[in-house]
């Protein structure tokens, strides 16, 4: 076995909740009971209004790809100190997002490096895109002769990698939308500015100034985060933001940031030095996607969306060596300790520790967990 231990499984924490745990690819939330979140936000003074539903939300260190999940030898079943790089970005550009002025976060607390504890949020129905270079699949279907992204036109003559003239904005839903014309009911499918506008209330929008004001947001933390990567001597390719409501201590509806933000998981990430020398190092998760393609079997499982069946099942069946979760691990733990300035440990039982720590520290551990 592994000397490792990764935070594989987070759904199954002890902690007192209201409800069932809501587990996605790579986060775990508990919705705290009602007398949990007045209990903290008064005894933490949070700044948040009386009322407000608290979650906590445990990252842990599976790594996803192509929709699904895979896993290494000797039980490694996630990249060890992943869960923490991604944390930790996110949280080192939201604070970076307060001080420059830009709209706050759903994040209240940090209690553990895998942990937030966060407020609850009206989510928007929107993947936030934004995109400096073209490569991936805005690359593969400008290839096959497409201009058209999102109802933007891209000029003629753009090669491979390069950068666009302008952070382009190419969102595509969060979720299935149904009941609009030309929006097929299937998740995360392309959409443009105007089928926002047309649309608000199916995207969970108040206002047209949301929208200005989302792409505004958008493109600004874009630029922030390409800067301070800069001074790295990292490129910042492309990014997802997610965004939502909620409500100020005067009671009044703000537009925030949700999820995670600038995060090797939702951006790509290029080496300057080798992108001037004509080469593609890649920072980020899409390193992971493409070891996948040249591995596994048949590349086509991964890239066509009618062979999800397989695509699961090879998923359930491929197990990677450990020198590749490692070498992942690097990637992830290797950037992100660029990013906060300091090196990351990888903790050596991090369920135990996130255990610990809600139970001394916020009294949240159920009692009859020995």
């Amino acid at each position: 076995m592994t000397s490792y231990k990764v935070l594989d499984v987070n759904d199954d924490l002890p902690i007192r909740t209201k409800g069932g745990v809501h587990s996605g690819k790579v986060r775990s939330v508990y919705w705290l009971t009602d007398e949990d979140s007045a209990r903290l936000i008064k005894e933490k003074n949070y700044k948040v209004p009386q009322g407000t539903e608290l979650a906590i939300m445990v990252i842990s260190d599976r790594i996803s790809a192509f929709d699904c999940i895979w896993q290494g030898e000797n039980g490694l079943n996630g990249v060890p100190g992943k869960g923490i790089a991604l944390n930790s970005v996110a949280s080192h550009w939201f604070k970076l997002f307060d001080k420059a002025g830009l709209a706050g976060n759903h994040i209240v607390d940090i209690p553990h490096p895998y942990v937030w504890i966060v407020r609850k949020a009206s989510t928007v129905k929107v993947e936030a895109i934004a995109r400096q270079y073209i490569t991936g699949s805005m690359w593969r279907d400008y290839s096959k002769g497409v201009r058209n992204f999102c109802g933007i036109d891209l000029p003629e003559g753009l090669t491979a990698n390069q950068k666009l003239e302008n952070v382009l904005i190419t969102p595509s839903t969060k979720g299935i939308i149904e009941g609009v014309a030309d929006i097929p009911p299937v998740d995360d499918v392309n959409i443009t500015r105007a089928n926002i506008t047309d649309n608000l209330d199916v995207f969970n929008f108040k206002s047209e100034e949301d929208v200005t004001k989302y792409e505004k947001l958008l493109v600004e933390g874009f630029k922030l985060i390409s800067e301070e990567l800069a001074k790295l001597d990292q490129i910042f390719v492309d990014t997802k933001f997610e965004f939502g409501y909620v409500e100020d201590l005067d009671g009044n509806q703000q537009l925030i940031y949700i999820d995670e933000v600038g995060t090797p998981d939702s951006s790509r990430i290029w080496d300057g030095a080798a992108y001037r020398d004509g080469k593609i190092i890649e920072n980020s998760k899409e390193g992971f996607r493409q070891l996948l393609i040249s591995t596994v079997p048949e590349s086509d499982v991964l890239l066509n969306k009618d062979r999800m069946d397989e695509r699961e099942q090879l998923a359930k069946d491929f197990i990677l060596p450990e020198s590749v979760m490692l070498e992942v691990s690097n990637t992830y733990v290797g950037i992100a300790s660029k990013i906060i300035g300091k090196e990351i440990v990888i903790p050596e039982d991090p369920r135990q520790e996130v255990i610990n720590i809600l139970d001394t520290d916020y009294d949240l551990i159920v009692k009859s967990y020995n």
